[in-house]
C-alpha cells in the first residue's frame, strides 16, 4: 500500500510511503533537506513501520514541535490505520 501524506510544519510538503506486511518498502519526501531526507528514506526500508514510529516520533526541528522524521512517523501512522 502506498500512502500519499501532507507534512505539516516542516520544509517538506509530502511524504510517500509504501507498507507491505508492515515492512517499509519507500519513502520518498517531496522537498526539504534533500541529502538528509534521501538517508532517512533509506533507513527506514526493511524496517517494521512501528519499529520506526517508535524511533522517529517526537523528533523536533529547531523549536517547531515537529521535523521531518516526525512527520514521516505521523504518515506511516495514518498509512496504517487505513
Amino acid at each position: 500500500m502506498t500512502h500519499l501524506y501532507k507534512t505539516k510544519g516542516t520544509c517538506s510538503r509530502n511524504i510517500k510511503v509504501t507498507i507491505e506486511d508492515g515492512i517499509i518498502t519507500d519513502v520518498a519526501f517531496d522537498g526539504g533537506c534533500n541529502g538528509n531526507l534521501k538517508g532517512i528514506s533509506k533507513l527506514t526500508i526493511g524496517r517494521k513501520a512501528t519499529d520506526v514510529i517508535a524511533t522517529l516520533k517526537g523528533i523536533d526541528c529547531n523549536g517547531r514541535g515537529t521535523s521531518c522524521p516526525d512527520q514521516l512517523s505521523k504518515a506511516i501512522e495514518e498509512a496504517l490505520s487505513k
